[in-house]
Formats: C-alpha cells, sequence, structure tokens
C-alpha cells in the first residue's frame, strides 16, 4: 500500500517547508495517520540553530517526536482500524546490553524520531502518515481529548525523573526552571505523593503556569527569598534542575538538604567551576535523567484518566502547513509554552 503524505521537512536553520512524499505499508508494523502533535525544544534548535547541540542537520529530515493519530492498518491484531494510539518516538534495538537490562532509554543504537544523530537521519512524526513498529504505539479510549494526549512523551520524561529521585511519598521537592518539562515535574511530583513542591523561575508567567500544574508555592529566582530554605544545611528532600543553568544547579546544591538527591534533567554546557564541595560535604546524591522507558505507558494512562491536566502549557494550534508559523510563535518564550500542530 502506497499513500501520499505531507511532511514537515527542515533542510537547515530558518529552512522548513511541507512537501510531499510517499509511504509505504507492505504489512509490517503499523501505518498510522498522524493527527495532532506538539514542538519541542529539540524541534526548535534545529529550526533556530540547524543542530542539536552537535547533531547538524545535513539532509532533509522530518521533525517532530510528540506524536499521537489513529491506526490505518497494523501486523498487531489487537491494534484495529481508527484506534486511537500515542506514538512511542523510542525505538531501542533491544539487543544491546542496555536494552537487555530493561534500560531501553540507554540503547547505544537508539532510534528516536526526529534525530540528525544519524545519516541519513531518523525522520520524525510531523507527517499524515507514518509506518512505525506496532510496539510503538500505545492505545488510549476513543473518546480522549487529543489535545491532552499529545503530551504523552514530555510527561513520560517527568515521571522518568522523578523515578530517578526513588519514592517521592511525603517528600518536600524543589525544581529549578519550570519551562514545559519543570511544570510537568511538578505535576508528577504531586501525582507521585510529593508532600510540598517549590518551584523557582525568573519568568513570571512561568510561576504562574507551575502553580496551575500542582506547585504548593513558586519563588522568584532573582528577587524571592531562599532564606528559608538554606538554615540546617538546606530543607528539600529533593531537588530537580530543569534549566540547564549553572546559577540554577548552584540553587539546587544550596537548597538540597544533607544526604538529600538533586536530579540534573536540564541541558546545559560544561561547567567548569562546578560546586563540587556542597555535593561532598552534604553527600548529596546527584543524579541525571535522559529520557524514559516505561514511563511512556504510564504517561498515556495517566493523560486519559485525568492524573496530570498539562492543558494550562497549552499555548494554540497550527495547521502543518504553517509550519513556520508555528516554530516562529513556539520559539517566542514570553507567549508561548506548548504549541501543537494538526494533521
Amino acid at each position: 500500500m502506497n499513500i501520499e503524505t505531507q511532511s514537515c521537512v527542515i533542510t537547515g536553520k530558518k529552512q522548513v517547508s511541507v512537501a510531499p512524499q510517499q509511504v509505504k505499508w507492505d504489512g509490517t508494523g503499523t501505518l498510522v495517520r498522524i493527527t495532532r502533535g506538539g514542538i519541542c525544544g529539540s524541534d526548535l534548535h534545529y529550526y533556530q540553530e540547524g543542530k542539536v547541540g552537535s547533531f547538524e542537520v545535513k539532509m532533509p529530515m522530518i521533525l517532530g517526536h510528540e506524536v499521537i493519530g489513529h491506526v490505518v492498518e497494523s501486523d498487531n491484531p489487537d491494534l484495529k482500524p481508527n484506534q486511537k494510539v500515542a506514538v512511542n518516538p523510542s525505538k531501542p534495538c533491544g539487543e544491546c546490553k542496555y536494552c537487555q537490562r530493561d534500560q531501553e532509554n540507554q540503547c547505544t543504537s537508539m532510534r528516536f524520531f526526529g534525530s540528525a544523530m544519524y545519516v541519513p537521519h531518523v525522520d520524525g512524526g510531523f507527517t499524515q502518515y507514518k509506518v512505525v513498529d506496532s510496539k510503538q504505539c500505545v492505545p488510549f479510549p476513543q473518546d480522549a481529548d487529543e489535545t491532552v494526549m499529545v503530551f504523552a512523551e514530555p510527561l513520560a520524561v517527568c515521571i522518568h525523573a522523578t523515578h530517578q529521585a526513588g519514592d517521592l511519598t511525603g517528600k518536600h521537592v524543589f525544581i529549578s526552571g519550570v519551562g514545559p518539562i519543570g511544570c510537568l515535574i511538578a505535576a508528577a511530583a504531586k501525582a507521585r505523593g510529593a508532600a510540598s513542591v517549590v518551584c523557582s523561575d525568573i519568568s513570571e508567567r512561568s510561576l504562574e503556569m507551575a502553580q496551575q500544574m500542582g506547585a504548593t508555592d513558586v519563588i522568584h529566582a532573582a528577587e524571592g527569598d531562599f532564606t528559608p530554605y538554606l538554615a540546617d544545611k538546606g530543607f528539600f528532600d529533593v531537588a530537580f534542575e530543569a534549566s540547564g543553568h549553572p546559577s540554577s544547579l548552584q540553587r539546587c546544591l544550596d537548597v538540597v538538604c544533607a544526604k538529600g538527591t538533586l536530579v540534573q534533567v536540564g541541558m546545559g554546557g560544561t561547567i567548569p567551576n562546578f560546586p563540587i564541595m556542597a555535593l561532598i560535604a552534604k553527600e548529596i546524591q546527584l543524579v541525571g535523567s535522559f529520557r524514559f522507558t516505561h514511563e511512556f505507558n504510564t504517561a498515556v494512562e495517566w493523560l486519559a484518566n485525568g492524573v496530570v491536566n498539562p492543558l494550562p502549557l497549552f499555548s494554540g494550534e497550527y495547521d502543518l502547513q504553517d509550519i513556520d508559523a508555528a516554530l516562529q510563535f513556539a520559539g517566542d518564550k514570553t507567549r508561548a509554552a506548548k504549541v501543537q500542530l494538526t494533521f
């Protein structure tokens, strides 16, 4: 079966267009009609800079990894035509030592939607039709709000981050940097039983969203008073650094208590003067967090059941034909948090 599709393709910095393509389904995997997708920070980096980190766009690549859709055809009898599915953008190899340890997010041959890591690049999901491995399709109820369900991938990232901190029941949590990921971490931490969630950012708008997403208190990062949280070697049991800025990491080290846990989620550059003495003297556990594993299924379940409501982050939607305008709007952080495309 050959199907004509329209795809959002990037060829370099500020070079994005909608291009006709053909998709072939040979009876293997699942053919999905994509209905909606969320623009992520990595999509913005590819658009604004032509690269993410050292992964540069060297050939046409379809953007997008936060997508949902309807099943057209599938080799899995449990995936019936018209079934609504969230599409997991991760395709681990299943054979490397990390996959064998159920640590698929560390797969050495991961094929992740919309990534220029490999040449040829791995095409993303901003397209009308896409063939995926049937294991990547997670069904959700037909009556679920699709605007909500698009948040499955970023919520999965945040649930995984909270799992890196262990049991949060009754814990006091601090989050530094509350863009969409920080806000979703706040919601996930509350859902997992945190007693309090205090969020910090330099943006008043972000702090307002954090409160709508479950924060019990917010503090302006530049003007707020952190003194109550510094006494006795810190107050918080767990701190999540979600901005990637060195000053934010220092703040987390200051306010997390001795024997506490600091989860690094924000992606930043090298920190030449890392405050290692604070880490040592307070015996803080520093742990990274990268993507997700089984948490994608959890995210779909939570969203479908209303455990987390992500809509305070929803800033608007655009038709795929307006991908350039959508990316420009999504890049304006004074107005936009999460922007979606419709297909």
